[in-house]
């Protein structure tokens, strides 16, 4: 070994367990940043790690040692899987293999109902419809083999382990260090010391001068602490911080200092000032009273620096993310439904990234608008997100991207999509919106030709008059005809939904259901997700109670997490029992069945009627009037090909290369001149440098030969309605 000292290094940690699909951005993005900054950076998922040495041969042997060793009765369950250890052990890297994309040519072996052993997770689930791929039976069938195991290390190997989460029981509404200090004093689960193995190694081969460990989610905390223990003993010279989406909205007010027993700093909001502070700290340029958004322990004491004085780091600023250090290949497809829209999240790689930090409406109720994460609202530049996206191509491979904004601006996906046409780039993407009117048709259909296939947004509590409490900005109606726009342009809908909101009667949420039904009956709405609303210390909700009619009685802070609140709403009529129903209905939506029931019949008791029309959804998207207004500034956008030159005389028909189809407009010649003069100007121009000028309806109106009223006549006609159908937007 060389004597020179060696050089400062970051090393970034994803503790277990976040998806087995795709790596969480975060430490890609941090990552990415430090080494713009000239910073020595390397980066884990110990998640993904700990899962496929738990999910090897030897692994799987280990589970099945620790279970024949147990004592005391084993559940039936696992008695039986016991039985059939030997056909887990033998099937177990196949089905890791072909879940990763590594061997697909035992799809057919893996969809047989004979070949894997048949857990609990297999039963009443025997068959599948006859018009199910084969790949599809195979995925769902290995999922069930892997879920089966699952439960299995859980129940009597390895209480923490699940298939996204670890240890979460420990953390959630935690206001107390207590239960997760008491969980860290036990002895290391077998799933604890194949994550530690992993670790142990990536520490011998760094040898770090500072561990970031990222927390995003209540099932990554336990974990987080698990590898700062083994830090402390096997590399004591390393200072150990803690960041991420749970610290940023759960830790803010700490003050148990046996936090700092585990872990050195814990930082707060965006990680990219903080991080650089650190390491500058730590190299001998910053002194620690002038860290930025961090506490540590002082003398006993927990103390916080805020460094306020520092501005963050612009979007523009932060570096383009990178996902060296992560295998992708080694990710772990889990399929749990067909649901084209809702398999998104468990299949495959996406590479992440952001539109805009931030919320631009952040005026919700329910949600955390004063957290930095929401507050703090600034677009991207859109060259930028392009030199992102080719650089993500350039190092991964994959050409598809998931946008993981708070809510991705229209304006800044307009710019994004004509910027990908314009540089002729094939990519496929999705990402989370607002529900809003400035999603029109033409927009969705630009989006989709830029590669978008699905999005995610909040309805929450579908019923008008909560809308307005939220402070939502939108109606239900509106919603309906935003889904119907996005489904005009053959991209998926995934909506969030919300019960229980204060003041919400049973009436209203009986309501919700049938809106809901309709919207997937309607084809509008492919997936959906109920979750009970739940008031937190940085909402306008938990902030101010009283003005929302509630009262929070729970929990009192002690030190560590403060973020869900426990509260009573004496107006509020609509009762727990509803979450049964709620979840069942959507269990079966999502599979396209029970779209015709009448919704009281999902419930256990008694429910009132709806009071929604069965038609309401229907009449609404029948009545959508389009006019294309040439008072309002809207630019034409053709997504179709290059005109070619049609019959000349006095009228001319033009065939023009649509979208989809190729359609023919017969016209007086110099209408034909004009309509394709403004495709040429409509068309996307390859990007030169400078972004294309797409023209203005209203001065397309007033070169209309014949002058302004002709060409605002020209706008009612059937030769310009088969124009916008082959393509030609208003955006």
């Amino acid at each position: 070994m060389s004597g020179s000292m060696t050089p400062f290094s970051v090393f970034l940690v994803v503790p277990p367990l976040t998806q087995l699909n795709t790596p969480y951005p975060s430490t890609a993005y941090l990552t990415g940043f430090l080494r713009s900054r000239g910073i020595s950076c390397h980066q884990a998922d110990l998640g993904i790690e700990m899962v496929l040495r738990l999910f090897s041969r030897d692994g799987v042997r280990a589970i099945f040692e620790q279970v024949r060793g147990q004592k005391g009765p084993l559940p039936d369950e696992a008695c039986a899987m016991l039985e059939a250890a030997p056909a887990y052990v033998k099937w177990i890297e196949p089905v890791i293999g072909f879940l990763q994309g590594r061997v697909p040519g035992i799809a057919a072996e893996l969809a047989s109902p004979d070949i894997l052993p048949r857990g609990p997770r297999f039963q009443g689930r025997a068959r599948f419809p006859r018009s199910m791929l084969v790949e599809n039976r195979a995925k769902l069938r290995a999922t069930w083999f892997l879920e089966d195991l699952a439960d299995l290390v859980q129940a009597v190997v390895s209480p923490h382990f699940a298939l996204n989460r670890y240890g979460e029981h420990l953390t959630r509404s935690a206001s107390s260090f207590d239960m997760l200090a008491a969980g860290l004093a036990e002895t290391p689960s077998l799933t604890d010391r194949f994550m530690l193995d992993s670790l142990s190694a990536h520490l011998d081969r760094i040898r770090p001068g500072l561990v970031g460990l990222s927390v995003p989610f209540p099932g990554n905390v336990y974990g987080a602490f698990r590898i700062a223990q083994a830090v402390r003993r096997q590399h004591p010279q390393a200072v150990i911080a803690l960041g991420g989406g749970y610290v940023n909205t759960e830790l803010r007010r700490i003050s148990d200092p046996r936090i700092f027993d585990y872990v050195d700093f814990v930082t707060l909001d965006d990680g990219e000032r903080p991080l650089l502070s650190l390491v500058e700290h730590l190299t001998g340029t910053r002194p620690r009273g002038t860290l930025c958004r961090t506490f540590h322990r002082d003398q006993g004491r927990v103390r916080y620096s805020s460094g306020e004085t520092e501005a963050d780091f612009s979007t523009n600023d932060a570096g383009c993310p990178t996902y060296d250090g992560l295998a992708l290949d080694r990710y772990v497809t889990v399929l749990d439904s067909t649901n084209p829209m809702h398999r998104l999240w468990s299949e495959g790689h996406w590479n992440k990234l952001t539109v805009a930090h931030g919320c631009y409406w952040k005026q919700c109720t329910f949600c955390d608008v004063g957290l930095d994460y929401i507050s703090r609202y600034e677009t991207t530049p859109t060259d930028r997100m392009i030199e992102r996206i080719t650089g993500l191509i350039d190092e991964t491979g994959r050409r598809k991207f998931h946008f993981v904004d708070e809510a991705a601006p229209p304006a800044g996906l307009k710019s994004l999509a004509l910027a990908l046409l314009e540089r002729r780039m094939t990519i496929t993407w999705w990402g989370n919106i607002r529900f809003e009117s400035a999603f029109s048709p033409d927009l969705c259909r630009l989006l989709a030709a830029s590669g978008c296939i699905a999005v995610t947004a909040g309805l929450e509590a579908a019923s008008d008059r909560l809308l307005e409490m939220m402070k939502k900005g939108i109606t239900v109606d509106q919603t309906v005809l935003v889904c119907s726009a996005f489904n005009g342009a053959g991209i998926l809908v995934h909506g969030y939904l919300m019960y229980g909101f204060p003041s919400e009667t049973l009436q209203e949420t009986v309501d919700a259901l049938e809106r809901v039904r309709q919207l997937f009956a309607a084809g509008l709405m492919q997936s959906a997700f109920w979750h009970r609303f739940t008031a937190t210390a940085h909402s306008p909700v938990g902030l101010d109670p009283d003005s929302h009619g509630i009262r929070i009685v729970g929990p009192r802070f002690q030190g560590f997490a403060e973020n869900d609140l426990i509260h009573t709403d004496p107006k509020g009529t609509a009762p727990d029992w509803v979450r049964e129903g709620l979840r069942r209905s959507m269990l079966n939506f999502l599979e396209g069945r029970g779209l015709t029931m009448d919704v009281g019949g999902w419930f256990d008791r008694k429910v009132p009627n709806p009071t929604v029309s069965r038609t309401w959804v229907r009449r609404l998207v029948r009545s959508r009037l389009e006019a294309d207004d040439p008072t309002i500034e809207r630019r034409l956008v053709w997504l179709g090909g290059s005109p070619t030159e049609g019959t000349v005389g006095r009228v001319r028909k033009a065939p023009l290369p649509g979208k989809d189809a190729a359609v023919t407009v017969a016209l007086p010649s110099a209408e034909a001149r004009w309509i394709e003069h403004l495709i040429a100007l409509a068309t996307p121009k390859e990007y030169e440098g400078q972004a294309h000028t797409y023209p203005l309806l209203r001065d397309a109106v007033a070169s209309f030969p014949g002058g302004r009223k002709r060409g605002e006549s020209f706008l009612s006609s059937a030769s310009w309605r088969t124009l916008r159908k082959a393509g030609l937007l208003l955006v």
